[in-house]
């Protein structure tokens, strides 16, 4: 699996999240498992079933998220510059068709959240624009075209 970077915050939010499973949604199915088996016959037993599926699908986000945590570099939050476009930076952009200003702040993808501004390095946007500095025009390919951004400010 990839490297993944991403903030000490980001982090301990993964860390949190395991901790969760594991010690409250874990127990709980594993509850839900024995109440189903107490009532018999498991070969036509639908709240069996279902519950040995959640145990599966949790059991393999919890493999997931400590596989992430697993290849985490963390980010040095006081190493980061505004020279050029990297991971943290809050990029503000012009749509140079129709002068639309939108900022995003390029963050890993374990702490993708559109809502907030917050786009992943590995998107179409993030990788047309790292690197790039203040001024220059950047042509990113999405899915229904491309599209040329100039970059007007590069901040933390």
């Amino acid at each position: 699996m990839a490297i993944s970077y991403m903030t000490k915050d980001g982090y301990n939010k993964l860390l949190e999240e395991i901790s969760y499973m594991e010690s409250e949604k874990r127990p709980a199915i594993s509850r839900q498992i024995a109440e189903a088996r107490d009532k018999g016959d498991l070969s036509e037993n639908a709240e069996y079933d279902a519950a040995k599926e959640a145990q599966g699908i949790l059991e393999a986000k919890i493999s997931q998220l400590k596989t992430l945590i697993s290849n985490a570099r963390l980010i040095d939050e006081s190493q980061i510059s505004t020279e050029s476009v990297q991971i943290l930076n809050k990029v503000t952009i012009r749509n140079t068709k129709n002068n639309q200003k939108i900022s995003y702040t390029l963050v890993a993808e374990s702490e993708t959240d559109l809502k907030a501004g917050k786009i992943a390095v590995s998107t179409p946007i993030g990788k047309g624009l790292m690197g790039k500095k203040v001024g220059e025009v950047v042509e990113i390919k999405i899915p229904s075209g491309v599209i040329s951004f100039e970059i007007m400010d590069i901040s933390i």
